[in-house]
């Protein structure tokens, strides 16, 4: 991991207080950070470690820290249900999303997704997302903007994915639809050999309907389907015990991946 440097201006950090709330900010020259009534000066945490301690105005004590993407993605600005770490991690390695791959994204909500993709390629991949709401994309672009940098390798349109999808030979198909089966057929046009088609809905019909157009294909294999949940532990002293809140079910995760597609017997 390469050494970033001291907190910089337009920088968006993390503010950890002491019951391990956490605050996302941005640096932003003169202006102050608010927390709770507080203040604490941008200009006083731009040249400041990674890790420092800092006192808002009404004495209070946090931790500022560059977000990690699991941080970072539930405090995102969103207008859109956003996928939450427990499932994108699990989606970056059922798809095996690798460095320099090109990966078609649709549904793209706050960017959450989009973000963990771009992370995933690298510079000499490609994630193209499709989005057919203006609102959702233009919110994802700010969100991607301000929270990830420049992204010379992500090109998002306006478009409905299932009838616009006008690239070939990807690698990944990643659809966070609420009618994913209707993208099977051009899927699988789409996609290079052995490429996989996911598909992240919230209920059990949705998946029926899913799985089900993908075995009617006749071009589609290593079908699986699955639901992650989450718990954290409480461990203090000689506490330790689950939290009593925990991360259940959010979405379903199907993956297939493109196989030579069988002719029907005449």
């Amino acid at each position: 991991m390469t050494y970033r440097g001291p907190l910089t201006d337009s920088e968006s950090v993390v503010l950890l207080d002491r019951k391990h709330r956490l605050y996302l900010k941005r640096l932003v020259g003169s202006k102050d950070i608010i927390i709770r009534g507080g203040k604490i000066p941008s200009a006083e945490l731009i040249g400041a470690e990674d890790g420092s301690v800092v006192r808002s105005s009404m004495n209070e004590e946090f931790i500022v820290l560059r977000p990690t993407l699991a941080q970072l993605i539930p405090n995102l600005p969103r207008q859109a249900q956003v996928i939450y770490p427990k499932d994108i991690g699990p989606i970056l390695l059922w798809a095996d999303v690798f460095p320099g791959a090109t990966v078609v994204e649709a549904g793209v909500g706050p960017g959450a997704l989009t973000m963990a993709l771009l992370r995933a390629v690298g510079p000499a991949g490609r994630v193209i997302s499709y989005e057919i709401r203006e609102d959702f994309l233009k919110m994802a672009r700010d969100n991607v903007q301000r929270f990830y940098g420049e992204a010379p390798s992500w090109t998002a349109a306006i478009g409905d994915v299932a009838q616009d999808l006008a690239e070939t030979g990807v690698d990944r198909i990643l659809l966070d639809l609420p009618e994913p089966w209707r993208v099977t057929d051009r899927g699988w046009e789409t996609l290079a050999p052995g490429g996989i088609l996911l598909g992240y809905v919230p209920t059990v019909l949705q998946v029926k309907s899913f799985v089900d157009s993908l075995r009617a294909h006749g071009g589609f294999g290593c079908i699986e389907t699955m639901e992650n949940l989450l718990r954290f532990w409480h461990v203090k002293d000689l506490s330790v015990r689950p939290e009593h809140r925990m991360v259940a079910h959010t979405g379903f995760i199907t993956t297939a991946r493109k196989i030579q597609r069988k002719a029907k017997a005449l």
